[in-house]
């Protein structure tokens, strides 16, 4: 063989062989790839002790930071490199005595930005000097405790006084017992604060099903046009009793996801609202439009308006703008916080322009029948957990002239009158 024959053999080797090499590097990638990786227990221990949603801070028997995860500096247990004092003088307790403790760990002070109010921490022995902080954030439930007292005596209030006008006419209807003048009076007066006291317990009992956990009924189609005929024929003796007129636009043919007791209840409470705070004669109106994902059903009234400082409070919990006036008709003070449940439970808002000597428009947007959900979503209302003094009102913005600039509210092309 000739020595371009055994260059050319050489070459051809080289070529086998470096084919051969690939193949089989490229099977054991493939049998290593398609093998789990190997984790030690400390890599497992790193991944639980990060992903936990609480805090969680291990100290040493000097108290240092040995390892804490992001959500303990989020909660301001760890500081840079420091942990709490408050936390470190616990774990010293702990390790002398070997028994679990429950600390304090809420803020001291104000921080920047979204911070927690109120954070328990338990401290834990683990051996050789060894200590773990483990925080949690406990805010929520430290707010919905103070709605529940704030709930409880507002609800104590308001009952003492119907059952003592009761107790009082009761005597007075016995001591007047010859008079049939006087025990027709009295009577007239039981039987008004009877109903008073009534309505207030079924209204009770419609907040605390709408802010609790049982679960709503499901959502239907719901024609927006038979909602307002039914609310307008709730609220048609208390107009004819005002001397008022409530005017309403042409059908609309619109149909909203809701659930249409709730959504007659919500109207029926606003056109009450503007019927109690509005002189005899004076017009009381009711709107509805598409806007966008949403529905809009707008009660327009040229009563006595609320005063800007005020607009901020009208939904909450026994809050009345003029409470002279509400209870000399009856008003329990929950009409508008019902209104506004039923509105956040639907996925949709209550709007409020309103001036004093003008007027007030109360709009309630509903989600439209099969618009989007992302698009419904986007101004939704939280319904968990709500603020002691439910003040996440919505506010419609003004002009300096007092002109609605928001979505139309109030304007004439909405059917308000203001």
């Amino acid at each position: 063989m000739t020595a371009l024959g055994y260059i050319a053999l050489s070459i051809g080797l080289l070529l086998i062989g470096a084919l051969a090499g690939s193949l089989i590097a490229r099977s054991a990638a493939r049998r290593t790839a398609g093998k789990p990786a190997v984790l030690t227990v400390s890599d497992l221990v790193q991944r639980v002790v990060h992903s936990s949603h609480n805090g969680v801070v291990v100290l040493n028997s000097f108290g240092d930071v040995v390892l804490h995860n992001p959500r303990a500096a989020a909660l301001g247990v760890v500081k840079g490199s420091q942990v709490d004092d408050r936390a470190r003088k616990a774990a010293e307790l702990v390790s002398q005595s070997g028994e679990v403790m429950e600390v304090d760990l809420s803020p001291l002070q104000s921080r920047v930005g979204r911070q927690p109010e109120a954070v328990r921490g338990e401290v834990r022995p683990l051996g050789d000097g060894f200590t773990v902080v483990d925080a949690s954030d406990e805010s929520d439930a430290v707010r919905l405790e103070a709605i529940r007292r704030d709930f409880v005596a507002n609800v104590s209030h308001e009952l003492k006084t119907p059952v003592g006008a009761l107790a009082l006419l009761a005597e007075a209807v016995l001591d007047a017992a010859d008079d049939q003048v006087e025990v027709r009076r009295f009577s007239s007066k039981i039987l008004h604060e009877a109903t008073r006291l009534g309505r207030l317990v079924t209204e009770l009992i419609a907040l605390s099903r709408l802010q609790g956990a049982e679960q709503l009924p499901e959502m239907t189609p719901v024609p927006v046009d038979e909602v307002v005929r039914e609310a307008l024929g709730r609220s048609r003796l208390a107009a004819e009793s005002a001397g008022i007129d409530i005017d309403t636009d042409g059908p609309s043919e619109l149909v909203v996801d809701g659930d249409r007791t709730l959504l007659v209840t919500a109207l029926s409470n606003l056109l009450d609202n503007a019927l109690a705070y509005s002189p005899p004669d004076s017009p009381v109106s009711v709107s509805r439009r598409r806007d966008g994902d949403f529905v809009e059903i707008a009660v327009t009234d040229r009563g006595i308006g609320i005063a800007l400082d005020q607009q901020h409070r009208v939904f909450e919990r026994f809050y009345r703008a003029d409470p002279a006036r509400s209870r000399a008709t009856g008003g329990t003070g929950l009409g508008l916080a019902i209104v506004k449940h039923v509105a956040a439970n639907h996925g949709g808002e209550v709007r409020l322009w309103s001036r004093p000597g003008t007027g007030s428009t109360f709009t309630l947007r509903i989600p439209a029948h099969g618009a989007s959900a992302s698009s419904a979503g986007d101004e939704e209302q939280p319904r968990a957990e709500q603020d002691a003094a439910d003040r996440d009102t919505t506010l419609v913005p003004t002009g300096a002239d007092g002109v609605d600039t928001g979505n139309g509210v109030g304007s004439p092309d909405h059917g308000g009158k203001l």
